[in-house]
């Protein structure tokens, strides 16, 4: 797609406020969730909150797909990430790096390698998907029959080996929602620790090489 189309100027001119409308949103749903005894009118201002960001979310989306035209299936399939964040407006921070190629593109070249880059997305993007996911659960499990996840620190520690893979077993969704969102928190942190040691990988085989072309050949 041509940088100066019509879709291309939208996404600079929106992807950074609605990165931070993201983040508003994560922090009125995690006020929701963690402040148990907060006033109903404060909890009412949160869930509007989040309400008019969801719909700012899904206006946003209708006018990228009235941009690239077609069918929306189509765009909904070619266009994933976006289709994702729209559905669970909890992941939407996680198009930071949409908004990092935005930035440069105003700043000119990237300042930091490839490589770099990638382990730090993935970084940022496991903190927030972590937190996000810790969230989700925290709420599904709170007071369930059976749960072993009592605190916002369980869930955070529950999301920290679920995420990692380590999966210790000492707590564990018992809902239908829980074991959902642990499900997708899974396939994320498989496919977010495979891009960070991947890229890893590949550095230090760059290095590797570079030190070995420097060598002297042997006599």
């Amino acid at each position: 797609m041509d940088d100066d189309s019509p879709y291309n100027r939208w996404e600079q001119r929106t992807e950074i406020p609605l990165f931070l409308a993201s983040l508003l949103f994560l922090a009125a749903y995690a006020a929701r969730v963690l402040a148990v005894s907060m006033p109903s009118f404060w909890k009412d201002v949160c869930l509007y909150t989040m309400v008019a960001l969801w719909l700012l979310f899904a206006v946003d989306y209708a006018v990228r797909w009235r941009l690239v035209g077609g069918r929306l299936l189509r765009f909904a399939r070619t266009h994933f990430l976006h289709t994702v964040v729209v559905v669970l407006p909890l992941l939407r921070p996680l198009r930071i790096v949409p908004l990092y190629d935005v930035i440069q593109r105003r700043q000119g070249q990237p300042r930091v390698s490839l490589h770099a880059r990638v382990i730090a997305y993935a970084s940022l993007a496991t903190l927030l998907l972590g937190f996000a996911g810790a969230l989700a659960v925290f709420q599904a499990e709170r007071g369930a029959p059976g749960a072993s996840m009592r605190t916002f620190g369980d869930a955070v520690w529950w999301a920290a080996a679920t995420l990692t893979t380590v999966g210790y077993g000492d707590i564990t969704p018992v809902t239908t929602r829980g074991r959902s969102i642990a499900i997708a928190m899974m396939a994320g942190g498989l496919a977010l620790l495979g891009a960070v040691t991947g890229s890893f990988s590949s550095w230090l085989l760059q290095i590797f090489s570079r030190e070995s072309d420097k060598r002297p050949p042997e006599s």
